[in-house]
């Protein structure tokens, strides 16, 4: 039996939520990103193809990723790969404006918010502005995932992208009910890494949400949320 592939998906550093631009790493966003460049390099990982999306967290995000590792193929920048539009969601079921989430009540109603907006995507009962249906947004990702499996069978491939997307792929693979889905979104730390072996059949989860780079005294404090 020939090596299987793995594919390391991979969620953005921290942004720069509650900020007018919240598509910006935060500087702790890139230590965690370099950090994880840096991890990968001292254990010998090597990436055969490289995926993103086209946001600028997660260009920036590779870029520490790539300055951790001193070495990454040239990336295939994929908008299917690109996080959902919050802001929309929110507005599609909350109309009126909503105060800055900078108090922990404000941040938690923000987020169920953000999960009743989902449900009702993933359900098609609303359609937020300049978004896609849910079962294109899905469908954009399983159509990566294809891509993946198809041409990257024994080779190393890291995907970076943002919650929604590699929920999105768990819930594929894993064949997820929706409020499982979104609850997998909701967990995914920044920079977390999920891994898939890849079969010429099908792909396979191996880890979800796992953050190996910062588990040391020394990096501990880095974990983040958002």
């Amino acid at each position: 039996m020939g090596r299987m592939g793995t594919l390391y998906l991979v969620r953005h550093g921290q942004a720069s939520f509650g900020a007018d631009d919240y598509d910006q790493l935060s500087p702790r966003g890139r230590e965690q990103a370099v950090r994880l460049g840096e991890y990968w390099r001292a254990r010998g990982v090597r990436f055969d193809a490289v995926l993103t999306g086209t946001l600028r967290r997660h260009v920036q995000t590779l870029e520490g990723i790539a300055e951790g590792l001193q070495s990454t193929p040239a990336p295939l920048a994929l908008p299917a790969l690109n996080e959902y539009d919050s802001a929309a969601l929110i507005h599609a079921i909350h109309p009126h404006p909503l105060p800055r989430a900078d108090t922990p009540e404000l941040y938690k109603h923000h987020f169920r918010l953000l999960c009743d907006a989902i449900a009702q995507w993933m359900g098609g009962t609303i359609s937020p502005v300049g978004m896609p249906s849910w079962v294109d947004f899905s469908a954009g990702v399983r159509g990566v995932l294809e891509h993946v499996r198809k041409l990257h069978v024994g080779h190393h491939v890291l995907l970076v992208s943002s919650g929604g997307p590699i929920s999105a792929a768990v819930g594929e693979v894993l064949s997820t009910p929706p409020e499982v889905t979104i609850a997998l979104n909701m967990r995914i730390r920044n920079s977390a890494v999920t891994e898939f072996s890849i079969a010429p059949k099908r792909l396979m989860m191996q880890t979800f949400n796992t953050l190996p780079h910062l588990d040391s005294d020394e990096h501990r404090s880095w974990v983040t949320h958002a």
